[in-house]
């Protein structure tokens, strides 16, 4: 996937709340982190993975009905947002939120 996010500072461009015009290039990655939430897997992934504090990408298939290579897609999106982190540990990947990430993204619609 050619479009990779920047995690960038979402309150950097839009610490306003959206409140205050934004320039193009803000708007723009505004938009795919915004598009990496936009999708049901990704919020039940995003969902599983805060409640718990931490989970292996081996546990996540199941719950969300989708197969391996379609979930790790989707937590690239996640990792690639910001949202997520990944840590390598052995032959397995887990994920933890990015709660910082996340409260920025919910400071917008503040």
């Amino acid at each position: 996937m050619a479009d990779t996010i920047a995690p960038a500072d979402v309150t950097a461009c839009c610490a306003s709340g959206l409140t205050f015009p934004i320039d193009r290039a803000d708007a723009e990655n505004l938009a795919k982190i915004l598009k990496a939430v936009a999708e049901p897997a990704r919020l039940q992934l995003l969902a599983l993975i805060r409640s718990a504090g931490e989970r292996c990408a081996c546990d996540l298939t199941e719950p969300v009905g989708l197969s391996q290579p379609t979930v790790s897609h989707h937590l690239k999106v996640l990792t690639d947002a910001g949202l997520i982190t990944r840590e390598q540990r052995g032959q397995w990947a887990w994920f933890h939120a990015n709660e910082d990430r996340i409260r920025d993204l919910a400071r917008l619609f503040d």
